[in-house]
């Protein structure tokens, strides 16, 4: 990917995105580049196992769902839900790729989550962020998140949203 994209927007590139298996070597690269970026932009680092989980099983039918988006059939970001029942839906695992990143690639996986939810009967959505990310905190706020007390003891959360979804209309 890379510079062939720059200056290019998601709507003239062409991104798909679509059910992923957690468990296939592209989410997983996926989620290991999301972990190392992580790893890079904490204070202390970031260790998986420290973190609130959000297993492989998790994040597969009937329990979640992982979206995985693709530019030019390569793996370029990736987001997923982790649903509780009646309460409110996880999300979790937002990360576009660097050479991606100015594309729409996140706002795009946002919307097609918050739309998977919806088909789901979710109403309610929640994610809890680091203060370290601050081009997700402003994509969520831009597409509607409010900031909440905390819901969670995340130890690597500074903000935690929550966005009520409207009904799905056919």
């Amino acid at each position: 990917m890379g510079e062939d994209l720059v200056g290019l927007s998601a709507s003239r590139v062409l991104v798909e995105i679509a059910v992923e298996d957690p468990a296939s070597s592209a989410a997983r690269f996926c989620l290991q580049s999301y972990f190392a970026e992580l790893d890079s932009r904490f204070d202390a680092g970031f260790d998986p196992d420290a973190s609130l989980p959000a297993a492989t099983g998790d994040l597969a039918e009937p329990a979640g769902v992982l979206l995985l988006a693709r530019i030019r059939g390569e793996p370029a970001g990736c987001g997923a839900l982790k649903f509780h029942g009646t309460g409110p839906a996880e999300l979790k695992r937002m990360w576009v790729a660097p050479s991606a990143r100015g594309l729409g690639v996140g706002r795009r996986i946002l919307a097609e989550l918050e739309q998977y939810a919806r088909l789901r009967g979710t109403t309610v959505l929640r994610l809890e962020t680091s203060r370290h990310l601050t081009e997700a905190i402003s994509l969520y706020r831009s597409a509607g998140y409010a900031e909440v007390p905390a819901f969670n003891d995340e130890p690597y959360a500074h903000h935690w949203f929550e966005k009520h979804l409207t009904k799905h209309r056919a």
